[in-house]
């Protein structure tokens, strides 16, 4: 048996359209925050959520993620994930240690450089220029270069000594000590994996590469994957490092399942090949079927097999009722013949 955590990914979106049970951003938060409980009752492990800017979905994610600890007490907390461009790092720092204490320590956040978006360059919108020579990764890499430094306890700034009564660097408070083990890297490649194990983070891959070599998705993933350990082993860092995977899991079960989804069994159950941001990217398939059928589709998967996390996307327009029963089913008429519990 392959035990793994399964969490549910929101990407929370709202809008006032037909069918759509969060017409406002109000509605996709406070429903976000009753998943994250309901999650928790029927036995999954997480509740990540998207961020997106300039977007009608989540852009916030510390308050959203405060008010779900306030409400559980067990399962993980997290994002997948917060796009560093747009960030400042020490403000940042703070915002994340005082959520990880609520929450007991259970933060499991997701950084990266983040995705293609609606703005054209949105992070310049918040203030954030990349540096002469440098580009929009290189500035969501020294952010988090400078962010993962404050959450350890190093000094950011100069002291003043006639506050303080000493000379030398300050820390940012408050601190939440662990929190620096729980931080994750969105990787698209092979590349950035490697440079994710480099670093000492946990790795955390979602159901599109933005790369294609012809394999199919899993086995794709799968190199990435492997590249992330070799590069955390070379580096010497302690331990392993931890692995999440993205997947669309959608057991039919009731009458609603196959109305809603039953058409996409087919029509999404192989990877797809498309342009993004000028070079080839592979999307991978979606999981939709009968329980049984399915749970072995995901069992032969080969990123699945590899990873430590499942994270599987909601509908979440859907409503908190549809999707409780969801990730019910998934945990506990798809993980036990995957292999997951």
């Amino acid at each position: 048996m392959n035990v793994k955590k399964i969490g549910f990914l929101s990407f929370g979106h709202y809008q006032d359209v037909p069918g759509s049970l969060t017409p406002t951003a109000g509605d996709a938060l406070l429903q976000a925050i009753e998943l994250a409980v309901a999650a928790e009752e029927v036995g999954a492990d997480g509740a990540f959520v998207r961020v997106h800017h300039f977007a009608p979905q989540q852009a916030s994610p510390f308050p959203l993620l405060a008010a779900m600890a306030a409400r559980t007490s067990r399962i993980d907390l997290g994002t997948g994930v917060i796009d560093m461009r747009y960030e400042n790092p020490l403000y940042m720092a703070e915002e994340a240690a005082a959520t990880d204490l609520i929450s007991g320590g259970r933060l499991q956040l997701g950084i990266s450089r983040g995705s293609p978006e609606p703005a054209l360059r949105g992070a310049e919108s918040f203030g954030y220029v990349p540096g002469e020579g440098q580009n929009d990764a290189d500035m969501a890499r020294q952010h988090t270069e400078i962010f993962r430094a404050a959450i350890t306890g190093r000094g950011m700034a100069p002291a003043n000594p006639q506050m303080t009564g000493h000379a030398g660097l300050l820390p940012i408070e408050p601190q939440s000590p662990g929190l620096s083990d729980r931080i994750w890297w969105g990787s698209g490649t092979r590349a950035t994996a490697k440079w994710t194990g480099e670093q000492g983070m946990n790795l955390m891959s979602s159901t599109l590469l933005t790369e294609d070599t012809g394999v199919p998705f899993d086995e794709l993933q799968a190199e990435q994957i492997h590249a992330y350990h070799e590069a955390w082993n070379a580096a010497g860092h302690p331990g392993q490092g931890k692995v999440s995977v993205s997947r669309s899991v959608i057991p039919l079960v009731s009458e609603q399942d196959r109305r809603y989804f039953g058409l996409r069994a087919q029509a999404d159950a192989k990877d797809q090949v498309g342009r993004l941001e000028g070079g080839l990217a592979r999307f991978g398939r979606s999981f939709v079927g009968e329980p049984d059928v399915i749970a072995k589709e995901l069992a032969d998967d080969a990123a699945v097999q590899l990873a430590d996390t499942v994270l599987v996307t909601v509908p979440n327009q859907l409503g908190v009722d549809y999707n409780a029963a969801l990730l019910e089913n998934i945990v506990k008429l798809v993980a036990p013949d995957a292999g997951w519990r």
